[in-house]
């Protein structure tokens, strides 16, 4: 074998090891390509699984936000009523009837709404998610409903209306002057909770004392909020001595048309009267330096100092232009928790002047009842 033949084959078998050598290399580089795409797609369907997963989440919250308010059938409601019983019906007013009655080992108040067009059922569900979720000490806890019955289920507030016990009904016991203070400390407490709502004020449209409760501790709470928007958005839905002049004149309702109901009921809370022409008596009255004359003297001895300072605030919230009458916020709260402070150290004194020596001791180790000791 010459030299010539050797130098062509150890030539091929060069080129064969470099054509070897390159599939090797492009092999390789396809094995990366594939396993880059293979970690691309896995990488793809885990965010896929992730983004379901979140989605899901998403609706199930959505789901549970929805059931904040619980959903009671017509049928468990009929029955609870005892088929809308006069004997369980507790109060009849602009927007419904309510009956007293228990659901779910709950003392709650169904209220029916008397007017419910079918065409406003998606707004009335809406609504109830957004009231249902409002919580203040100061306002009635809505706890369910029966959305397609115009239904609503209220926490059972024990010690009726602030009208029934101004007025006493049932031969209640009168209400002090410093429970008083109080309570319109917490009825405005409510209304600036509400006017700050987000993302626009709620305006309550129809405050007066058959909308404000008393619970069993004569905790105030305000009734029927929201329920101008649920029914009649476009209305205002009180009684003519507590309605905005302005609104009357106008017909725009604002924050300052529930300043105006609120300035008549610490008038009626000042005096126990009907709310008729009572803006024009008081302020005679205070003209004429007679202002006790037409304090409720069942309250007590009202301090006519700060009692004073009470009524004229209320009259300022009477005011017939909306622009002129006081704001929550920087007036009518800040002076009204000065009061509180006054009305808290009576009602202290009231509590310890009430407590007696018990009549019997109940002995801690045997249980029992031991008239002298």
């Amino acid at each position: 074998m010459d030299l010539r033949h050797v130098k062509g084959m150890f030539a091929k078998a060069q080129n064969e090891a470099i054509e070897a050598s390159e599939k090797l290399s492009d092999l390789h580089q396809q094995r990366l390509d594939e396993t880059v795409k293979l970690k691309h797609m896995s990488f793809k369907e885990e965010a896929i699984e992730l983004a379901e997963k979140l989605k899901a989440e998403y609706k199930a919250t959505k789901r549970e936000e929805a059931k904040y308010a619980e959903e009671f059938s017509w049928e468990e409601i009929t029955l609870a009523t005892l088929s809308f019983s006069n004997d369980v019906r507790i109060g009849m007013g602009s927007y419904g009837t309510v009956y007293k009655c228990t659901l779910r080992h709950m003392n709650v108040a169904v209220k029916i709404l008397h007017s419910m067009e079918a065409n406003r059922i998606e707004q009335f569900h809406r609504e109830i998610e957004i009231l249902s979720k409002i919580r203040h000490p100061n306002l009635v806890t809505l706890l369910g409903a029966c959305p397609d019955r115009g239904c609503l289920i209220y926490e059972y507030m024990e010690n009726g209306s602030l009208d029934d016990r101004l007025f006493r009904k049932n031969n209640t016991p009168p209400i002090p002057w410093f429970e008083r203070y109080k309570i319109a400390q917490e009825i405005a407490s409510a209304l600036l909770f509400l006017h700050n709502s987000k993302p626009k004020p709620i305006i309550h449209r129809d405050l007066k004392p058959s909308n404000i409760l008393l619970d069993q501790n004569y905790v105030t709470k305000i009734g029927d909020v929201g329920l101008s928007a649920m029914l009649h958005s476009d209305m205002y839905n009180t009684t003519i001595s507590y309605t905005d002049p302005e609104y009357q004149r106008t017909g725009v309702v604002s924050t300052k048309s529930d300043v105006y109901a609120f300035g008549m009921v610490v008038l009626q809370l000042l005096t126990a009267k009907p709310a008729i022409a009572l803006a024009s008596l008081m302020e005679t009255a205070i003209g004429d330096d007679r202002l006790a004359r037409v304090l409720d003297v069942e309250a007590g001895d009202w301090p006519i100092e700060e009692t004073m300072e009470l009524a004229v605030l209320a009259l300022k919230c009477t005011e017939l232009r909306g622009r002129d009458r006081p704001d929550l916020i920087n007036e009518i709260v800040p002076a009204l928790e000065k009061l509180r402070m006054v009305s808290d150290k009576q009602r202290d004194l009231a509590s310890f002047g009430q407590t007696s020596p018990p009549t019997h001791f109940i002995c801690p180790i045997q249980k029992v009842r031991m008239d002298s000791w």
